[in-house]
């Protein structure tokens, strides 16, 4: 399981994994926003595990994620998508050497099981970006970083460069 709560924002998201050493391992992911003083569930889905067990990262990957209209303006008119808040979530799964996560501007640590789930909201529909995600070893120091539209993290794209 992995949770994490935008304060800020209002906004979160929550991975829950059944029967995780199972090969009917499944695994559901929940966004939530803080509306009308309680936090309300927005959106979410469930479906089998697509990750192999013991998952051998170097550092950082992104693996998967999800998005749901805001509340906030759901309910406004008008109801026009494109104005309406978007929030968002992805999986990142951690290399042994990362301590924490910098998320945007807030500080995640790394769970023991190595993976974990990341919320955020974005104005509207055309601007999805993800925040910059910068892993952190156990000393403090940067380890490699993923951009808001990339795929990949600086320490893969250094390793594939230096194979070529």
């Amino acid at each position: 399981m992995s949770a994490d709560f935008d304060t800020a924002t209002g906004v979160g998201a929550v991975w829950l994994v059944w029967y995780p050493k199972s090969p009917r391992a499944r695994e559901h992911t929940a966004l939530l926003e803080w509306y009308d003083e309680q936090w309300q569930y927005v959106g979410g889905g469930s479906g089998p595990v697509n990750d192999p067990v013991d998952v051998d990262v170097d550092v950082i990957e992104l693996c998967g994620g999800g998005c749901a209209l805001s509340l906030t303006r759901r309910l406004e008119a008008p109801r026009s998508v494109d104005t309406t808040p978007r929030i968002h979530c992805v999986e990142v799964h951690l290399g042994p050497d990362v301590g924490h996560i910098l998320f945007g501007n807030r500080r995640i640590d790394a769970p023991e099981q190595r993976k974990l789930i990341a919320a955020w909201m974005s104005p509207h529909a055309s601007s999805s970006a993800r925040p910059v995600i910068v892993a952190l070893g156990h000393d403090g120091t940067e380890l490699s970083r993923i951009g808001p539209y990339d795929s990949l993290d600086t320490h893969t794209w250094a390793r594939l460069a230096e194979e070529s």
